[in-house]
């Protein structure tokens, strides 16, 4: 360990269960001194072992519908209150879509869970920021991260329409950033993971098959949670300070490569 977060305190949101990557990232945090009120929405938290991560990285939980400001705000509050100052980094990592769960092909999506899944995984993004932002929450220099998909910039068809909650959520970054940025130096950032099996991962069709193409493309193979985690942490130390507004691939090289030896092989079997 390198004590890169000594001293300094956040939120991390989306933690389910060990697979996910807020889990892992909040036990890195911990590991480099970063103290943290975690949260999720109530129902995820009834689905998940929040409370034993909580327990295991001495952290309080705050639940929060990341889609509705007045949760937000009361997340904000507490967490200033109990970690006692201002915050000096965030997690975001949350994504869902309702037509992915159910199966709806992209061409015919349900606008009203189009609209629910926009909410959830990306607009959330601005909400968080927004609350941040008004109750001057955030310590200058300090750092937010989100987590997002290559899918965002190309077609991978059963990404369905995570694929554009994932563009708009990087956009958000993107724009958020420049104000944050002018006004407290405070830097927003997404990550773009190799696909991880996660819960939320391996609800959509096909996810194997994600996995095993993106080996084979990556010539350092997939990043895994716990890779990503580390990552985070990177981006969450004073080492970045100047890293912002950027979408950072984090893929083992997958965004950089046409096409390998080994898929060709794979191919032509």
């Amino acid at each position: 360990m390198y004590n890169l977060l000594k001293g300094k305190r956040g939120i991390i949101f989306g933690a389910l269960d060990e697979n996910s990557i807020a889990w892992k990232t909040a036990e890195r945090v911990h590991e480099e001194g970063g103290q943290f009120v975690l949260t999720n929405a109530p129902i995820a938290m009834r689905m998940g072992k929040i409370n034993e991560l909580a327990e295991k990285t001495g952290a309080q939980v705050i639940p929060a519908d990341a889609t509705n400001m007045d949760d937000l705000q009361n997340l904000v509050t507490k967490a200033v209150e109990i970690l006692g100052g201002k915050l000096d980094f965030v997690l975001h990592s949350i994504g869902m879509s309702v037509n992915v769960r159910k199966n709806i092909p992209y061409t015919e999506s349900n606008y009203d869970f189009y609209a629910k899944g926009w909410d959830v995984s990306a607009l959330s993004f601005h909400k968080v920021c927004q609350a941040l932002h008004k109750n001057d929450a955030m310590n200058e220099w300090g750092s937010i991260v989100a987590l997002t998909y290559i899918a965002a910039q190309r077609t991978f068809p059963d990404y369905n329409d995570m694929a554009d909650n994932k563009a708009y959520l990087e956009s958000i970054a993107r724009s958020f950033g420049y104000f944050y940025g002018k006004d407290k130096h405070v830097r927003i950032n997404t990550i773009s993971q190799s696909p991880t099996p996660t819960t939320a991962g391996q609800g959509v069709k096909g996810f194997d098959g994600f996995i095993t193409y993106a080996e084979l493309m990556s010539p350092l193979g997939n990043a895994t949670a716990d890779d990503c985690a580390n990552y985070v942490v990177t981006l969450f130390s004073d080492l970045t300070r100047k890293v912002t507004m950027q979408n950072l691939y984090h893929d083992g090289g997958f965004s950089n490569v046409g096409v390998t030896p080994e898929v060709i092989a794979h191919m032509s079997k």
